[in-house]
This record gives C-alpha cells, structure tokens and sequence, in this order.
C-alpha cells in the first residue's frame, strides 16, 4: 500500500487530513515518493523544515554532542536527520505538546521511544521550568503553523533554555519565517550575546527561514 501510495505521489500529490486541538488541520501528504507533515500553511516535518534544520546541524560539530533536547519535535524529521544522514546516535530527548503530533511521528515516520530517544508530551516552556539535566545540543523549533508563539521569544523563557545547555553546548532556534517577527528576533540575537555567546543568524535558509546559532565560547 505504501509502495502504491508513493508512486501514485510523483503524478499527484496523495493527502489525509488529521485534525489537532493544538494545531489545527494536519495533513500527510505523498509528494515526490516521500511523505511529509504539513499544518495549513506550512511544512511541519519531513519537507522544507527538514532541509532548514540540516542546515542548523552541518555548522555544528556533532562529535562533540553527546546529548541532545529538541523543543517542538513535530513528526519528528530533525530526529530522523540526525540519526540517519549524520549517524548520530547517541541519547535525544523531545519534547511536544500535542499529542496527535505524537503519535502521527509514531504510526506514520517510525519515530518511537527507545533506549536513545525518550518523548515529552508537554508545553516546551513547562518542561524548561523544571529540567535539571544539561544538554550539549538544542534544538529549539517551536512553531503553530507559521507562527513562533510569543512567549517562546521571551528572555523568560530563553533564560530558562539556557539553564538546559551544558557549558560549552549550542542552540539552534528556527526563529522566523514572518518578517514581522525580525525586531524581536534581533532583540533575542542581542540578549544571547549578552550571556557571552558565539551568535550567528542566517537568513534566508531554504529561502525562507531565519535560522540562529548560538554558541559557548
């Protein structure tokens, strides 16, 4: 059926919807012989989103992360990514709040909890309150469709990430696709580089997305 499904995708895209209280209507979608997670007006896991993220990883030195958090799992690419085109496979946690997302990374990526991957079905904000374990990498990828909710670019809240990363550890933060949020992505910029971080902004990755790399010295 999946073989079916995947070649009938490169004549027509192939779609079922699922409907999420935390992010509306979800579709699964077969386009090109590769199956992808999109919310209504963007790419959640396995497309665009995917080749944003590599791109976070390829200017991060993965042999020397031996844990890694990622906010906002999605369907789960950034983990695929990880494990499959950089052979990482040392210990992931996730962390997502919605639980059909969940479960949609479960049943349709075979993304599932095992010795290197444990899954948090909680608000990304919540988890950071009270976590006490430091990660050398985050992934901070926390979306609703096109929007990065405000609270999630709040010093409040980045002051809690921060308390998640080990010493010398990077964060990578899909900051916007809206032009609209860029005055308070720079104000964030200029926040981490107060903390005494190495903070790189590339703009345009994929040709949309702002993408920041903040770094111990």
């Amino acid at each position: 059926m999946h073989y079916m499904k995947r070649l009938f995708s490169y004549i027509y895209p192939v779609t079922k919807t699922i409907d999420s209280k935390y992010s509306g209507t979800l579709e699964i979608t077969w386009f090109n012989g590769k199956k992808h997670l999109n919310s209504e007006n963007a790419n959640y896991s396995y497309g665009s989103l995917q080749r944003i993220l590599k791109f976070g990883l390829t200017k991060v030195d993965l042999d020397t992360i031996n844990s890694v958090l990622v906010l906002g799992m999605g369907g789960g690419s950034v983990i695929e990514t990880l494990r499959k085109d950089f052979n990482f496979n040392k210990p992931i946690e996730a962390v997502e709040i919605d639980p059909v997302v969940i479960e949609i990374a479960k049943t349709e990526f075979d993304i599932t909890e095992d010795e290197h991957l444990k899954i948090h079905c909680i608000d990304a904000s919540e988890f950071v309150k009270t976590n006490t374990k430091p990660f050398d990498l985050i992934i901070v990828d926390l979306y609703i469709d096109l929007t990065v909710p405000t609270q999630f670019l709040s010093t409040a809240f980045w002051d809690l990430v921060l308390k998640s990363k080990s010493t010398k550890g990077t964060i990578i933060f899909n900051a916007s696709v809206k032009h609209s949020n860029h005055e308070k992505i720079n104000t964030l910029v200029n926040y981490l580089k107060t903390k005494v971080f190495k903070v790189l902004v590339h703009e345009n990755v994929n040709k949309t997305n702002t993408i920041v790399i903040a770094s111990g010295l």
